[in-house]
């Protein structure tokens, strides 16, 4: 069933939830259910006609599904198929489905055709931070890839339903990977030892070599201040975007290095790289190429030499050192590797395009409040492009042509089991810069200092967090407050009308019926919140085998209710119909306990008989256990 027909369904079974009989009464919920699961089930029965489709739900228009739903009744088994469904429920429900399509059209040609183009527009879509919450197995993970794909292109969500019913769900998801590759969406998974310094920022030691310290011992540590993965992706999100076309040749998503030439304040390399449009390294004694066989011992250099020769592209942007905190010169690397054997030393070069030269800027507070090393060649990871333009507006004295443009992309941030993570732990007190109100460029805009790297931090307006929640887990009441009032909540329940029924040597499974009965007794017995979702038997619609069947009831179905209700297994036994059941067909059987004959002599021990209990590997390959957790006898 594709991505629109389900949400069809769903839209008809809540109408028919809300839908009133002649007599004024509402349908009852187990009458609802046979509806839903005749349409799903019964049409894929008849015999004798060509139907373009076995999925009622796939067709939306009313006149289109009339003619259909008369050829489905002029079907030679159609009394038949209807009498198995019970009470005539593919009858009834084929008529109602009709007067669905008609209401729903008749709605959508009341309202005005602007409104409509409005309602499409603003009402359809996302909040910046939604939850999808639900029971395990409902396709929540499933669904953060519609979302992102929704959010990502300015789409309604029904809009990439429709596409996905159109082109299939597969051409959704590589979209969504492309995204994900282009650095537009995030996935983390929270967990009980999640914390501030991975989402956000923390101290983390990093080993020192001689490349970034000259006076550096092997196995020295220091510690540097390192962002976290949330704020890494809003940077990214802030950071402009790199015009295809430019007058300073930079190029997207360009690497800011830090070069020293010949030192440090003015000296005759600098002049010389400044006059000519060029930088110049040294290291002349390796020759003007290197290799894995370069004797590095004596006077090192590998790694500097590696980021000047093959790591630096055209395009990247380099910063020239005036001393540890400031820079006197800014520009655009435009050439590869070149040997100057003309030059008497640092004949190691590469063209540049100098933007600004001479200019004392210090750059102190933008790289961290951490000074520059001896290193002659690194990146800049603190530096951003916008960091730069700043300084080259400030030089040029608005002279800039147009290099970036603003970033108006929206950027997704997908964070699974978000209710397994200590939330104020996570967060801290950067939990109030998620509300839609407080987000950069908002009026109630807000940015905190954070306590690391003292730097200002908001969230920019184009992040939208997604979340996924089990509700199996932890229930929405007992989530933490200040999450809760900040997220939108989309509830994913199990929907087993999108489970075909199934033969298996030559006998009929309803799974709709039995994953409904199932869920009905688990809400009776625990609550609705540990409901078992369909995605667990989808596999079974297209693989309908017994080996499949017996596999995920004895190594899936089996242990989640044994989780769920601390293994009292009597009621894992009434979850399962087996107290309704021969003992042959019974999941779990009960062994009564004689103590004395187990014990002896217990006239001084108060114990009494008891039982133990057992699954029955038996049971689970035969298909009539399954039938008979819908009904006594196992009819459908």
């Amino acid at each position: 069933m594709n991505e629109q027909a389900k949400w069809r369904k769903k839209e008809y079974t809540d109408w028919l939830r809300r839908k009133k009989r002649d007599n004024g009464q509402a349908y009852s919920e187990n009458t609802v259910i046979s509806y839903v699961s005749a349409l799903t089930t019964a049409p894929s029965r008849l015999t004798g006609l060509e139907l373009e489709t076995v999925d009622v739900f796939e067709i939306a228009d009313a006149d289109r599904f009339q003619s259909m739903r008369i050829m489905m009744e002029q079907a030679e088994n159609f009394a038949e198929v209807n009498k198995k469904a019970g009470n005539r429920a593919f009858q009834y429900g084929l008529s109602l489905y009709e007067a669905f399509l008609r209401d729903q059209e008749n709605r959508a040609i009341s309202e005005n055709g602007d409104a409509a183009i409005k309602n499409s527009e603003t009402e359809l879509s996302l909040d910046k931070n939604i939850i999808l919450y639900g029971p395990p197995g409902t396709g929540k993970t499933y669904h953060t890839v519609l979302y992102s794909v929704a959010i990502i292109e300015n789409k309604p969500l029904s809009a990439v339903l429709q596409e996905s019913e159109s082109d299939g769900y597969r051409q959704i998801k590589q979209r969504y990977e492309a995204y994900k590759a282009k650095g537009q969406i995030e996935f983390t998974t929270f967990h009980q030892s999640y914390g501030y310094e991975e989402f956000i920022e923390g101290i983390k030691p990093k080993m020192l070599s001689q490349e970034d310290d000259g006076s550096a011992e092997p196995g020295d540590v220091a510690y540097e201040i390192t962002p976290g993965v949330f704020k890494r992706f809003c940077e990214a999100a802030q950071e402009p975007i790199v015009m295809s076309s430019n007058d300073y040749g930079i190029r997207k998503d360009p690497t800011v290095w830090k070069v020293s030439l010949g030192g440090s304040k003015e000296n005759p390399v600098k002049r010389d790289c400044f006059d000519n449009g060029r930088i110049r390294i040294g290291w002349d004694s390796y020759g003007e190429t290197v290799n894995e066989e370069t004797d590095y011992s004596r006077h090192g250099g590998r790694m500097i030499l590696a980021r000047f020769m093959t790591e630096m592209r055209a395009g990247d942007i380099v910063l020239v050192l005036h001393d540890e905190e400031t820079i006197d010169a800014i520009g655009v690397v435009t050439g590869g590797y070149e040997w100057l054997e003309e030059m008497e030393d640092y004949k190691r070069s590469r063209k540049v395009n100098w933007l600004v030269k001479d200019i004392r800027e210090n750059i102190m507070e933008l790289n961290g409040n951490t000074v520059m090393t001896l290193g002659s060649v690194y990146r800049l990871n603190r530096i951003t492009l916008a960091d730069v333009m700043a300084i080259l507006q400030k030089h040029k004295k608005g002279q800039l042509p147009s290099v970036i443009r603003q970033n108006t992309d929206n950027y997704v941030f997908i964070i699974d089991e978000i209710n397994r993570g200590n939330i104020s732990k996570i967060f801290g007190e950067l939990i109030t810069l998620i509300e839609p109100t407080k987000r950069i460029g908002m009026p109630e805009e807000l940015r905190l200092k954070l306590p690391y790297s003292q730097k200002l931090f908001g969230v920019p307006g184009n992040v939208y967090l997604l979340a996924t929640m089990n509700t199996a887990d932890r229930s929405i009441a007992r989530l933490d407050t200040a999450l809760r009032r900040r997220f939108s909540f989309a509830e994913m329940m199990p929907d087993p009308g999108c489970l075909a029924a199934i033969v298996i040597d030559g006998e009929m499974l309803n799974l709709s019926r039995m994953l409904d009965t199932i869920n009905r007794r688990i809400e009776a017995l625990y609550d609705r919140e540990h409901r078992i979702g369909h995605a667990y038997f989808i596999g079974l619609n297209s693989d309908s085998t017994l080996e499949k069947l017996a596999h995920l009831f004895e190594h899936t179905i089996i242990p989640l209710l044994q989780e769920y209700f601390y293994d009292d297994y009597e009621k894992i036994r009434l979850v399962l119909g087996d107290n309704n059941k021969p003992e042959t067909d019974q999941f779990i059987h009960v062994n009564p306990v004689n103590m004395v004959e187990l014990f002896g002599d217990l006239s001084e021990t108060d114990l009494e008989d008891s039982v133990t209990y057992r699954t029955n590997p038996h049971a689970f390959r035969r298909i009539g256990a399954y039938r008979k957790i819908y009904g006594s006898s196992g009819q459908e």
